[in-house]
């Protein structure tokens, strides 16, 4: 009897090991089945970045000093000027420049590339740049002479002109990857409005300054968005293109301006013709 309850009690934990053994090996293969489909999803390619993504990425990353200013004033500068545009790439209105020497003794906190601050934010520190600046200018260069010249002379000429407005004149010039035609010493430093802090000031100053301009020629020319995105290359704005064609204020040169002129040219013909073949089969 003893001998029987003792089998019955042996089978019952070899039922159990093997109930625990399956269940083990249910448990692995459900993980293993986990990690695989984790694997696979975290190795999946992922979708490559935009050319304009990708930059505002790195200047996300890049410190705003003084460095490039310091540097100057160790070699002798006094008034040290930063000098920048916007707009270059919108298909409508001028390129908008400034150019701002920095009081040494004030610093203003926040400096940093225009594209990288809400709207709010930039028309703030723009006061903060007008009232402690040393000097400040802003220049422009309008959408007929940017058609003659080509946007990137203009942009040149529009940093040039603001540069030399500036009253106390500078007498070393901090400029966003360009060189511009003066005798003054300069430095062209790339992404130099997230790096400098006098460019980063110019850049906020043409940026609130065009974005003014676009607002104003919003109520002009209603049908085409200016004021939501500021003359560039939407949907919105390509559409009301294409619906309306170009304002006597859009670049001319600019491809997605006289593509959408030839093909509103083109669908022009096309109506006209069928016009008169509707007159002839008429007559």
């Amino acid at each position: 009897m003893t001998e029987g309850r003792e089998e019955q009690s042996f089978r019952r934990e070899g039922n159990l090991l093997l109930q625990d053994s399956r269940l083990s090996t249910k448990m692995f293969g459900d993980f293993f089945s986990f990690s695989m489909k984790a694997s696979a999803i975290l190795t999946l390619p992922q979708r490559p970045l935009s050319p304009s993504a990708a930059k505002l990425r790195l200047l996300k990353r890049l410190r705003c000093t003084l460095r490039y200013e310091k540097k100057a004033w160790e070699a002798g500068a006094v008034r040290v000027a930063g000098v920048d545009e916007v707009g270059r790439g919108s298909l409508f209105g001028p390129v908008v420049a400034a150019a701002v020497i920095l009081d040494p003794g004030y610093r203003v906190r926040g400096l940093r590339d225009s594209k990288l601050l809400l709207p709010e934010r930039r028309e703030v520190l723009a006061e903060r740049i007008r009232q402690h600046a040393i000097a400040w200018a802003v220049a422009a260069v309008d959408a007929e002479r940017i058609d003659q010249i080509n946007i990137y002379q203009a942009s040149r000429v529009a940093m040039r002109d603001a540069a030399m407005q500036l009253a106390p004149a500078a007498d070393h010039l901090l400029v966003d990857a360009m060189r511009l035609d003066c005798e003054l010493p300069q430095d062209a430093i790339i992404h130099g409005d997230a790096l400098s802090a006098s460019i980063a000031a110019a850049s906020i100053l043409a940026k609130v300054e065009r974005d003014r301009m676009m607002c104003e020629w919003d109520a002009v020319f209603p049908a085409y968005g200016l004021a939501s995105h500021k003359g560039y290359s939407t949907p919105q704005h390509l559409a009301a293109l294409r619906d309306y064609g170009p304002s006597p204020l859009h670049r001319q040169s600019f491809a997605p301006v006289w593509q959408k002129q030839e093909v509103f040219a083109f669908m022009e013909d096309d109506e006209a013709q069928e016009e008169a073949a509707d007159e002839e089969a008429a007559v």
